[in-house]
């Protein structure tokens, strides 16, 4: 932030700032670069996440801000907790009960995310929520601390990778190399003391919904039709695993207790043998492993609601198996020197055999932890 006002170019800017402490210590820090609050226009939102209970304030200061039509860029800087997409929603619908419709007072330009290069791989290997940080929203916020960091990463238009003056040059280059796998969308910029090029980060209009909603790397490896071989600097590489066989719960069960070191993320869905109506999604990074349902496959569907929707979607019907539907196992891995043969064959074990196929799977014991289903 403080860069960003010291090095305006002749920009009227206005920042919101929010922080979850009590001591707003951004805001202070912004502050004591000596900008008076009638020339920047720097607005505190605390008590709050931006996401969530504070997003009806951060429509109505935006508004407040666009209303007054003497400033050129509007800089937000979310607490280091918030999810990115409802920020980004905010910018995107009319909200009817506040009245409030920024579609026609502004547009979302850029969204950046700052990574701490000194810190991530202890980050991605703590397991800690942010409640071991003390920096939860309330004693219910179980999300873990390398979850929310990839959801940003997967969700920017431009990554800083910052400090990367107390790495060596290889380990920050393997690093941005990690981030541009994570999103591939995204301009990876290495800095110091987040010090970056304006033209960078403003007036940019890299900003689309659809395409940042589409643009992590999980998602563009599941949907690429044939994969295509990286050159695998610094050893990263990816892969789908596709099979439409079920997977036995109890041997996927005891693979996920024995989580490859070597895969970095990984995310997809999944067909459980013992809960064959039911999508699974499972979503890895770091220590984090999350299974969730993602909805009832389409076989289950009434015929009529089936045919409109495979009418709706062919390429869903050019996939469509007879027997099963389609019901899959489609999970993308990610990592650093993977043994992609050894993950591959190990769950290829966890598939059901010939004889379990003719078996009732409704019988066999299911140590997973139950569905939970996204809100």
């Amino acid at each position: 932030m403080n860069h960003i006002l010291k090095n305006k170019e002749g920009l009227k800017v206005a920042v919101i700032v929010n922080d979850m402490s009590e001591v707003n210590i951004d805001a202070d820090l912004v502050k004591q670069g000596g900008f008076s609050r009638t020339e920047e226009k720097l607005v505190e939102m605390q008590n709050g996440c931006i996401c969530c209970t504070l997003r009806d304030d951060l429509m109505k200061e935006v508004e407040r801000l666009a209303d007054n039509g003497d400033i050129d860029y509007i800089v937000i800087e979310s607490s280091g907790i918030s999810e990115p997409i409802p920020v980004a929603q905010t910018f995107t619908y009319i909200d009817e009960e506040l009245g409030i419709d920024l579609t026609q007072k502004c547009s979302l330009d850029t969204m950046v995310t700052v990574v701490d290069a000194n810190r991530f791989w202890e980050d991605f290997s703590s397991g800690e929520s942010l409640l071991d940080r003390k920096e939860g929203t309330d004693e219910n916020d179980t999300r873990e601390v390398i979850d929310l960091l990839i959801d940003q990463i997967e969700f920017a238009n431009v990554i800083l990778l910052n400090k990367v003056d107390l790495l060596t040059k290889d380990d920050a280059d393997e690093l941005q190399a990690v981030l541009h796998k994570l999103n591939s969308e995204a301009t990876v910029i290495q800095t110091i003391n987040s010090e970056v090029s304006l033209e960078a980060i403003l007036h940019t209009h890299l900003f689309d919904f659809e395409k940042a909603s589409q643009g992590a790397g999980w998602i563009k490896e599941l949907n690429e039709e044939h994969h295509t071989p990286e050159t695998e600097e610094f050893g990263i590489s990816s892969f789908v695993y596709r099979r439409n066989r079920p997977l036995h719960p109890e041997r996927f069960m005891k693979w996920l207790e024995n989580w490859p070191v070597d895969i970095v993320r990984a995310k997809g869905f999944f067909w459980l043998a013992s809960r064959n109506n039911m999508a699974g999604l499972l979503s890895q990074a770091g220590t984090s492993i999350m299974i969730q349902a993602a909805g009832e496959w389409i076989a289950t569907y009434a015929t009529e609601e089936r045919e409109q929707t495979l009418k709706e979607e062919p390429e869903l019907r050019a996939k469509w198996d007879e027997q099963f539907g389609d019901r899959i196992n489609e999970l993308v891995f990610i990592g650093i020197d993977m043994n992609t043969a050894e993950i591959i064959e190990t769950l290829d074990r966890c598939l059901l055999t010939n004889e379990e196929m003719n078996q009732d799977w409704a019988t066999l014991k299911d140590p997973l932890p139950k569905f939970t289903v996204s809100a």
